[in-house]
């Protein structure tokens, strides 16, 4: 090997060696780069001047990668363990059938109404699971006596049917 050539190799893995792009583990989603717990590749100067001192990002290192792979790895076994149980609710809510006493006059018009909020009180008096009135579908209050068939969204995607009788409260 020349000694030319032995310069042009040496300026070749100097270069390269600046050009690396280092990695670094996102603590945080963010914007265009990626997702809480990914492993990306950033300018050094992105990385030290704005990515960590705003703990968005942390150095990739042998160590805190594989320690971000545990916390993805136990994240995703949370997830599926909530939508298991998320299920199992559902199952038991469809088999459940309310009722909710409430004053009535003779024609079943009722004082006032059946909100989404007395029917998430009943479901927790009945199955002592919490729902968030929010997650009731109820169109408009219920007004008169009667069976309704009520949707809950027990979490999202998971969807139960609670079967709902309004009775004239003696």
């Amino acid at each position: 090997m020349t000694a030319k050539t032995a310069a042009v190799a040496a300026i070749a893995t100097a270069s390269a060696r600046r050009r690396a792009m280092p990695q670094a583990i996102l603590l945080q989603d963010v914007e265009q780069l990626g997702e809480r717990g990914e492993v990306i590749d950033v300018s050094k100067g992105y990385l030290r001047n704005f990515l960590i001192p705003r703990k968005l990002a942390e150095p990739a290192t042998k160590g805190s990668i594989e320690a971000a792979r545990r916390r993805k790895e136990a994240a995703d076994r949370a997830v599926a363990d909530a939508q298991t149980k998320a299920q199992e609710s559902a199952e038991l809510l469809n088999k459940t059938v309310l009722t909710i006493p409430h004053q009535a006059g003779e024609d079943g018009r009722l004082f006032g109404s059946v909100t989404a909020q007395d029917i998430a009180d009943a479901i927790k008096e009945a199955r002592g699971i919490t729902i968030d009135r929010h997650d009731i579908r109820l169109g408009e209050p219920i007004k008169t006596v009667g069976t309704r068939m009520v949707e809950v969204e027990v979490s999202t995607g998971v969807i139960a049917t609670v079967k709902t009788m309004v009775v004239e409260d003696k």
